[in-house]
């Protein structure tokens, strides 16, 4: 079997300081992270086995880049531009103040995003913290007022991944598979026995520009051992 190229985490909860040395690097992998101001909040990484032609860390320094949600790695020859991202979007839930922040990444995002796409190829690899479309959660019906299944976080997914110029970007997910309902869910809550009883939301993405898109081939929600909240995907 082969080995990946890149590993992306997101809401890793450390700081520089804490990993050096241990967790750095990951399977002979080289790390880049961008961590949060805050300890033990948010915070994202790169594992990467191959060396980034560049590295960017943050793409809004006005707001979002305290809180340690964007690192992207570049991988750049003289024919090809090409960017892994590892984003951690924010989540709304504990209140309107932070569903306000939310919109305001997610309207920040989609213009970083689109400038991008004219210049490179990219993947961003992320917890989106949104569930698309109604197949995308367990209970969409008793949802549809929350955070993460609003017609407002909905309506931006909508308008990212449709083939305009405001678009153009693709779930490789539902590329692959457009129909799965249970089998796709990344993200069980720790209340109750959502976990036992498969009640989960697809809140984890790969988002492509449409050639890298293009190229995958499969699959996989890992569901072998429990890591935490959510699943990793392949």
């Amino acid at each position: 079997a082969t080995g990946p190229d890149c590993i992306c985490v997101q809401e890793v909860k450390t700081q520089a300081a804490y990993i050096a040395g241990k967790y750095d690097t990951l399977a002979g992998m080289p790390g880049v992270f961008h961590f949060a101001q805050k300890k033990g909040y948010s915070g994202v990484g790169i594992y990467s086995r191959h060396e980034p032609s560049d590295v960017i860390v943050g793409f809004d320094p006005e707001e979002f880049d305290a809180e340690g949600r964007y690192v992207e790695a570049r991988f750049d020859t003289p024919s090809r531009k090409l960017s892994i991202i590892s984003s951690y979007f924010p989540s709304g839930s504990s209140g309107e103040e932070r569903q306000s922040a939310k919109f305001r990444f997610l309207a920040k995002m989609h213009t970083h995003l689109m400038q991008m796409k004219t210049e490179r190829e990219f993947v961003l690899c992320g917890d989106i913290n949104i569930a698309h479309r109604k197949e995308d959660l367990k209970n969409w019906r008793g949802n549809q007022k929350n955070s993460g299944f609003t017609p407002e976080e909905r309506a931006w997914m909508d308008m990212l991944l449709a083939d305009t110029a405001t678009g153009g970007i693709k779930d490789v997910y539902r590329c692959l598979k457009p129909e799965t309902t249970d089998e796709c869910y990344t993200w069980w809550s720790n209340r109750g026995q959502a976990y036992a009883n498969n009640v989960g939301w697809r809140l984890d993405y790969h988002l492509a520009t449409p050639t890298i898109a293009a190229l995958a081939r499969a699959e996989s929600i890992y569901k072998g051992v429990k890591f935490s909240d959510h699943a990793p995907m392949t």
